[in-house]
C-alpha cells in the first residue's frame, strides 16, 4: 500500500468514526480520538467484508460498502461507550 492509499484510508476512517458516532443515539462518553481509532478500524474491517461480499469494486460509489463501515462504526462507538461507563 502507497502512502497515498495509507492517508485515503486515515480520512475515510475518520469520516466514518463521526458518521458511526452520529448514527448511535444519545450521548457516547469516548472522545473524539476513540470515534477516529474505531472509525479506522471499522473502515478496513468493512472494506475486508465488502470485498468478501463482492461489493466492494463497483462502477460509481460504493454505497454497500459505506454502509457496511458505518454499520460498524455505529456498533463500534456504541461498544466502546457502554466500556467506558461501567469503568
Amino acid at each position: 500500500m502507497e502512502i497515498s492509499g495509507i492517508i485515503s484510508a486515515l480520512v475515510i476512517g475518520i469520516v466514518i468514526g463521526v458518521l458511526g458516532r452520529l448514527v448511535v443515539p444519545g450521548r457516547q462518553h469516548i472522545g473524539i480520538l476513540w470515534t477516529i481509532v474505531v472509525g479506522i478500524v471499522a473502515a478496513f474491517i468493512g472494506t475486508a467484508i465488502a470485498a468478501g461480499l463482492g461489493v466492494a469494486d463497483t462502477k460509481g460509489v460504493d454505497w454497500i460498502e459505506w454502509l457496511i463501515q458505518i454499520a460498524l462504526a455505529a456498533l463500534g462507538v456504541a461498544a466502546l461507550s457502554r466500556v467506558k461507563v461501567r469503568n
